[in-house]
């Protein structure tokens, strides 16, 4: 499989190092690089007072010292182990939960990145692929932003403890010392290409689990259970789960043929340069150059120094691998915005609500497209009027609402609220003239209280009462044994419950209506698209009932729905095609009057096989 190239990292291994310290600041853990260091440090305390007790026991005996002299050399050693052991005990678990803070901690900031980031970055598909680097390097204490400290800590003890034994080979020659340090780079180095070989192909690891994934989680789904029982797509799904089960089979025995002929190699090259090394100890020893003492210190040092070097080693790659994690982490982060989230000039003051909207010569064209969706539209919309915008499917009625409310900037042209560019305005104060209901809403499984407040504090009950006997939902509500506490779906909750296509719609009419006494602006997106005619037409109603002398704006793709707005607007061509009031865009006799027959043919044919049957 040939390899992509890719691109350089924004940051070093050092400049991600600071970063994660100051990230731990911020998250007011400052035991966590403290504890990091201690650990390191005790655990490079250990090996070394391990290492030395035998041959400074050899050594007492070997010079004839007393019993007192060989007492306090083991007893000094022995303290020395005890303390390192006793505090790398203490701080065996410890760091883990100051650790997990920080990477909490960096979960929040991804969190509220995602929701307050401007909203084109949100359907961006490279920025998309870089908040899922960046959330799976915060998902659990393996990850990057966790197993940084780890690896940090052991590349500091393995360096601590390299220091010490390099100072201890002191003893023998210079030669071996270049020969142990030259074998066991040429090792690490020869074997790191293949051993990374499972980080290199872990976007095609990734894509395989996450197939695999996906096919369970669709198989448990209770939306598609009645599917697969209904059209038997039950051997469907198996097959293709295990069709993919199979290719990553193959994926692991590949992966694990690499890994094995690194082993061997690592196996054959750490033979060899043991055998150098102890050839040369012993010849040393044999010549008289060291004593038993300093032969049973240098024999133990060897193993340990070329360990140790190889941990140094092996850890700066790990690290180095951390890092480019920790990139797609500040990345995402420190992604510039396209608005203006921040300062701006205040927003005019209204006291009665009734703000004027208009897109001045606005054009729009997604980014990739070959065309403009909308163009050259000029659109005034007046405080407190009720407009409709109609139109076939893709001629841009969403896209028209979406300029509205600032979720996009015009291509070309612009968008003035009282008069003034909303681009001059903090976008986020500007977004809160807005209560919205799209057609792809959100519901979240927590009660339903939080639902219609959208919030879990400071609830107003009352009012929530309210919004649902305004919407027709609160005998509903009222038959609920919990009430505005019960909790909608069973995903999280094995109490909660399932609400119709109906009820959900008269929830998210609750929602608008709470959040409708502090916005002054109403935009509907073909919310009810789901429903049948009748039962659209009733939310309409009641939308109209709680709109009256405020500013809304209505897109439905039938017609008969939006009767009531004050002006109707046929989008057509990438334009205003039609407007005017419902009656007088029939009797125009154009292409709204055209589509509205069609749909009322439909509907009376439909009615009147229901009669028959």
């Amino acid at each position: 499989m040939e390899e992509k190239k890719t691109e350089r990292p924004r940051y070093g291994l050092g400049q991600n190092s600071r970063w994660m310290l100051r990230q731990a600041a911020e998250a007011r853990r400052y035991d966590v690089p403290v504890l990091t260091l201690i650990k390191a440090l005790a655990a490079a305390g250990t090996g070394v007072a391990g290492l030395l007790l035998a041959p400074e026991v050899v050594r007492c005996v070997e010079e004839g010292a007393g019993v007192s002299r060989l007492l306090s050399t083991l007893g000094v050693l022995a303290a020395v182990l005890l303390a390192c052991s006793a505090i790398g005990a203490y701080l065996q678990h410890a760091p883990l939960y100051a650790r997990a803070d920080v990477r909490l901690f960096l979960v929040r900031k991804l969190h509220y990145k995602t929701c307050v980031m401007a909203y084109p970055l949100t359907e961006d598909p490279q920025i998309l692929k870089l908040q899922e680097r960046a959330i799976r390097a915060c998902e659990c204490n393996r990850n990057a932003t966790e197993a940084f400290w780890t690896d940090a800590e052991k590349l500091l003890t393995a360096a601590v403890s390299f220091a010490a034994y390099l100072l201890l080979l002191t003893r023998t020659s210079a030669v071996l010392i270049a020969a142990l340090t030259a074998a066991t780079a040429a090792e690490y180095f020869l074997n790191r290409r293949i051993n990374e070989w499972g980080y290199r192909h872990r976007d095609e690891a990734a894509a395989l689990e996450k197939r695999m994934g996906y096919i369970s989680k669709k198989a448990q789904s209770p939306i598609l259970g009645k599917d697969i029982r209904i059209f038997g797509m039950r051997p469907w799904l198996e097959d293709v789960y295990a069709k993919t089960l199979r290719a990553f089979d193959a994926f692991v025995a590949r992966r694990e043929r690499v890994y094995f002929r690194a082993n061997v190699v690592d196996a054959l090259l750490t033979v060899v340069r043991n055998g150098l090394a102890y050839y040369v100890l012993l010849r040393q020893t044999l010549a008289g150059g060291l004593g038993a003492a300093e032969f049973l210190l240098c024999f133990s040092a060897v193993g340990a120094y070329t360990e140790q070097l190889n941990g140094v080693l092996t850890e700066l790659g790990k690290l180095r691998k951390q890092s480019l994690e920790l990139c797609a982490v500040r990345e995402y982060l420190e992604l510039p915005e396209p608005f203006r989230m921040e300062g701006g000039a205040p927003l005019p003051e209204c006291p009665d609500g009734k703000y004027e909207l208009r897109l001045e010569n606005v054009s729009f064209r997604y980014p990739g497209a070959e065309k403009d969706t909308l163009r050259g539209v000029d659109l005034t919309v007046r405080p407190g009027e009720r407009l409709a915008v109609v139109g076939l499917n893709g001629a841009g009625k969403t896209t028209l609402v979406k300029l509205l409310c600032g979720f996009y900037d015009p291509t070309a042209g612009r968008v003035l609220l009282n008069g003034t560019d909303i681009r001059e305005f903090n976008r986020r104060e500007y977004y809160s003239l807005f209560t919205a209901v799209f057609q792809k809403f959100s519901v979240l499984e927590v009660t339903l209280a939080e639902n219609v407040a959208q919030t879990a504090e400071n609830i107003d009950e009352a009012r929530v009462w309210d919004c649902l006997e305004k919407a027709g939902l609160g005998e509903r509500v009222r038959s609920m044994p919990d009430g505005l506490q019960t909790h909608i779906g069973r995903q999280v909750f094995e109490d909660g419950i399932l609400l119709s296509g109906g009820e959900m719609q008269r929830l998210m009419l609750s929602r608008a209506l709470y959040k409708n006494k502090n916005a002054p602006v109403l935009l509907l997106d073909e919310p009810t698209a789901a429903l049948d005619p009748i039962a659209e037409n009733d939310i309409y109603r009641k939308y109209a009932a709680m709109t009256e002398g405020r500013t809304s704006v209505f897109i439905s793709h039938r017609l008969a729905s939006t009767r009531f707005c004050d002006r109707i607007l046929l989008i057509d061509g990438g334009g205003i095609a039609e407007q005017g009031s419902h009656e007088s865009l029939l009797a125009l006799g154009g292409k709204y009057a055209e589509l509205f027959e069609v749909q009322s043919k439909y509907y009376r044919e439909e009615d009147e096989t229901d009669g028959r049957e």
